[in-house]
């Protein structure tokens, strides 16, 4: 396996430090991955990182923090996938708040040429069912903001839809006239349960194959007006079941926060793109990646993802919800935020012994690009637990 693609970056920080971790019987020493600064954006993989949102003190939203850690992503290549559920979308963050953030993101995408799509969902809605049309009213609010904001569209799996759904029909008529009013191809959005367990049988099944076939309906009645479908059901072969029924031109994109590395490499009919929470976790690594396999360096390409593959599979584990804290949590280490908090208080819902073996594998990974300050933040959160 050849090594991943890396480079120093200018004013390199210290190459190494070393930290006690509880448990851990020998210090861990943390070096430097030495990832270039930048990477160009993929050319052989479209690629998003769902951002999430950082927070005062008070846990308020910290727009410059926020702000900067969409730059970072940009940087490394990634297109920023706005207000999704890594932004607490439904977990925190209100209407309201996901509209702000929508437009400011997108006018400093703007003004550096970043890519950006923005969820548009149905979240300004009390929980519970409602009748469809007031479903229909909630998401053409979002979609015309995200739409004047200058934003591609995501239409978000909606819990009001779930709730007042009464067949895969109904599914039909709310997509189908959303996707009339599209200025652009949108991405749909399937969110298993695991990550919302109110979107349990969304498409009008819990069945899969039968919630796909759906799916593929909407898609073939658009009039190519879905750019692609971002799954994330964290199971591989129903993820490449669906990506090899897509008709030509519409993309899979990978939301799978376990097998992603695979699913992205792909085989010899076809590969998936990538939407992902993980990659705002394992941002320059998954970046080197990317950049290897667009040289068709797949062993280079490996070696560079292959290593996040365990770290976003503990940052995503069950309650999976909850996977949020672990990617503030490493943005706070590799100081792209200046406190660990989060909107609602979030950053308490993993425990002390979870976050250090995210720690751990963050070093293995190489997601830790700045080892003196990762080991000084890590050390100021210990002796800050009881």
């Amino acid at each position: 396996m050849t090594a991943p693609p890396r480079a120093a970056a200018p004013g390199a920080a210290a190459p190494a430090a070393s930290i006690s971790l509880p448990g851990r019987a020998q210090p861990l020493l943390v070096t430097a991955p030495g990832w270039a600064a930048t990477y160009r954006p993929p050319v052989t993989r479209r690629a998003y990182a769902a951002a999430h949102v950082a927070a005062d003190a008070g846990g308020e939203i910290d727009w410059a923090a926020t702000i900067a850690f969409r730059e970072h992503l940009w940087a490394h290549g990634f297109g920023v996938a706005e207000a999704m559920d890594t932004a607490q979308r439904g977990r925190g963050l209100a209407w309201p708040q996901a509209r702000e953030l929508i437009s400011r993101s997108a006018a400093r995408a703007a003004e550096l040429g970043g890519v950006i799509t923005c969820g548009a969902g149905t979240d300004q809605l009390p929980d519970g069912a409602h009748a469809l049309p007031v479903v229909i009213r909630a998401y053409e609010e979002q979609v015309g903001a995200v739409q004047d904001a200058g934003g591609q569209v995501i239409l978000m799996a909606s819990r009001a839809l779930a709730a007042s759904a009464q067949s895969p029909r109904d599914y039909l008529d709310v997509y189908g006239h959303l996707l009339k009013q599209a200025r652009q191809p949108v991405i749909l959005h399937w969110l298993g349960e695991a990550f919302d367990p109110a979107l349990r049988g969304y498409w009008g099944s819990p069945d899969t194959a039968a919630a796909a076939d759906t799916v593929l309906e909407l898609i073939e009645r658009s009039g190519g007006q879905v750019d692609g479908v971002k799954l994330s059901l964290l199971d591989a072969g129903q993820e490449i079941a669906l990506r090899r029924r897509l008709p030509p031109g519409v993309r899979l994109y990978t939301g799978d926060d376990y097998h992603y590395d695979e699913l992205i490499r792909g085989d010899s009919r076809g590969h998936s793109d990538a939407l992902l929470g993980a990659f705002a976790a394992v941002t320059a690594p998954a970046a080197a990646a990317l950049h290897a396999l667009d040289a068709g360096d797949v062993a280079g390409y490996e070696a560079a993802i292959g290593p996040t593959v365990a770290l976003s599979r503990l940052i995503f584990e069950p309650p999976t919800f909850y996977y949020k804290v672990g990617v503030a949590f490493l943005a706070w280490l590799n100081g792209l935020q200046p406190q660990f908090a989060m909107v609602g208080g979030l950053q308490c819902r993993r425990p002390a012994e979870h976050l250090s073996r995210v720690f751990e594998l963050a070093a293995a990974a190489g997601a830790l690009r700045d080892p003196e300050l990762a080991v000084a933040r890590m050390t100021a959160y210990l002796a800050g637990q009881p």
